[in-house]
């Protein structure tokens, strides 16, 4: 009944019954209570854990010059609840849920909330089932997509915003200036400063000069306290 599930969601489970717990809300468990049906509450706690410290980990090693406050950024909109039910939806998660009849009769398997719970759920359920390997495949399959398209649409334009406030003040001259290159040349680093006014208001690093001066006017930023 579950291969169909299992299909989508890249795994199959040697212990079915962790993936119909996952599967269960608690208004159908409280519908069955005399059956000794568990609801997905406490799978959906574990995996709440289990997605944070794997969504954390991905982005630590593979965005290694993502500054920590973006990163706690990109891992939150990650497991906020919008994204979760996206996740939950491209796996067909509300096809199988198990309902009771209340909320089967208000549209239950499309509300956001059951879905992303759902969803964290069958993270947990994947970690008991086969370990922390397993669940990290599974997650990382939407975290690759995921965190690419948000580091590419949401990334903050130092440079312009800099300019930006130097423009309010006409004759100041803003220069970036590369000051320093290091490494082979497979994995150059470069270190650029930013001048206003041959005055170094702040100075970055990067892979390539264009990273290096953004890098360079976010610290500037920073120390304006922008």
């Amino acid at each position: 009944m579950l291969e169909e599930l299992e299909k989508n969601l890249g795994y199959t489970f040697a212990d079915k019954s962790l993936l119909e717990n996952a599967l269960t809300h608690s208004s159908y468990a409280n519908e069955m209570k005399k059956h000794s049906c568990g609801s997905n509450e406490r799978l959906e706690f574990l995996g709440d854990a289990v997605l944070g410290i794997i969504s954390a980990e991905y982005l630590y090693f593979h965005h290694t010059r993502v500054p920590e406050g973006e990163l706690t950024r990109l891992r939150a909109s990650m497991v906020c609840e919008r994204s979760l039910q996206g996740f939950a939806r491209t796996v067909e998660l509300g096809r199988w849920l198990r309902l009771g009849r209340g909320e089967e009769n208000t549209g239950g398997r499309e509300r956001s909330s059951i879905l992303a719970d759902a969803f964290e759920a069958v993270i947990a359920a994947i970690y008991i089932d086969g370990g922390f390997p397993a669940a990290k495949r599974f997650v990382t399959r939407f975290a690759d997509s995921f965190f690419a398209a948000h580091l590419e649409n949401g990334r903050r334009d130092y440079k312009t915003e800099l300019q930006e406030i130097v423009q309010k003040n006409h004759g100041e001259k803003l220069e970036y200036v590369l000051v320093g290159e290091s490494g082979p040349d497979h994995d150059k680093q470069f270190l650029v400063e930013v001048h206003l006014n041959n005055n170094c208001i702040g100075a970055g690093r990067g892979g390539s000069k264009k990273e290096a001066e953004q890098m360079a006017a976010r610290e500037a930023l920073s120390l304006m306290g922008q």
